[in-house]
């Protein structure tokens, strides 16, 4: 199985750098998406890097698939954890609105003028000889000993940014760290409502008590009886009850029954990875039974928890 990813992994990169890949690109926001990882970049880098990201105000749109740009971004960011594994350091992202005049894309033909979303990565590391930095974007080059790189992580980041009409330069001296340019083409017509990111579609309006990373407000309890002290303790409104089938003592549906008794307007998401008796007869879910499967994912999670928040506001709506 390790050997089989290995090898899905490979394909994938080979095939971002011949611009094969299949992207799904969005309207998208660089500032939002970057800082949507950013925890996730600082655990990569360690303890003994510091990561400072500078977004600037009034960036522009830009549509690009959104799980490239990020994978990209990291290529990145790995290459510069290990140019300053030594003694650690210091990397920046930063974003800023830029134009490629005609004078610079003489030079650099490959690239169009016009406006451009501008996303550079600056690290304090070792920094890169003139003979290096000319076969950066080399499929399968490194420096890197064996077993310690494939060689096509900056490879793919050529491939992505070409394929979604882009430009990317490195900018490196010995000594003096390194830092990448990438450029992507401003969205020039307008997102509509209907082109948000996932986090604005199914994240939540304030006041409604679920999921602390999609912005709601959460109370958590270990047990049914747990939640049902809390309920009483605090008086709380709860929107919706987001509760595993199986819990210690009372089940999740008698957990429900008794919050609904308490809350007429309480929606009940139930989730389970094994036993779908407790709510499932005949391989029917109950009337007014919503239920998710593990394992899942929090886009799915989140996508039904919005579904239903949403089916309630509009059945308090139409019963005013």
């Amino acid at each position: 199985m390790a050997g089989a990813r290995r090898a899905a992994t490979l394909t994938q990169r080979l095939l971002a750098f011949s611009r094969r890949q299949p992207l799904d690109p969005k309207p998208s926001e660089v500032n939002k998406l970057i800082l949507g990882v950013a925890d996730f970049f600082r655990r990569t880098l360690g303890e003994n890097i510091n990561l400072e990201i500078v977004n600037s105000a009034g960036l522009w749109h830009v549509e690009v698939d959104p799980s490239a740009i990020e994978s990209a971004i990291l290529n990145i960011v790995v290459n510069a954890r290990d140019a300053m594994a030594d003694g650690g350091g210091k990397l920046t992202i930063e974003t800023s609105n830029a134009y490629l005049d005609e004078n610079y894309c003489r030079h650099h033909t490959e690239v169009r003028p016009g406006q451009y979303v501008l996303i550079a990565i600056t690290d304090t590391g070792c920094g890169m000889p003139p003979e290096v930095l000319h076969r950066a974007f080399e499929p399968f080059f490194t420096t890197k000993v064996a077993g310690h790189g494939t060689g096509l992580g900056l490879s793919q980041v050529y491939g992505f940014v070409k394929q979604s009409a882009g430009h990317v330069m490195i900018y490196s001296e010995v000594g003096e760290g390194t830092t990448v340019k990438i450029y992507l083409p401003r969205l020039t017509r307008s997102m509509d409502s209907t082109e948000q990111t996932t986090a604005e579609i199914v994240g939540g309006h304030g006041g409604e008590t679920i999921l602390k990373e999609l912005q709601y407000e959460v109370f958590a309890a270990p047990d049914a009886g747990s939640a049902l002290q809390l309920l009483e303790s605090t008086n709380i409104q709860i929107d919706l009850l987001l509760t595993d089938v199986i819990l210690p003592g009372k089940n999740g549906r008698e957990l429900a029954s008794e919050i609904k008794k308490r809350q007429l307007g309480t929606k009940v998401l139930f989730m389970t990875g094994y036993s779908r008796n407790a709510i499932v007869h005949q391989g029917r879910l109950d009337v007014g039974v919503d239920l998710i499967q593990k394992p899942l994912t929090q886009l799915a999670l989140a996508s039904k928890i919005r579904e239903l928040l949403d089916e309630k506001n509009t059945s308090s709506t139409a019963r005013q």
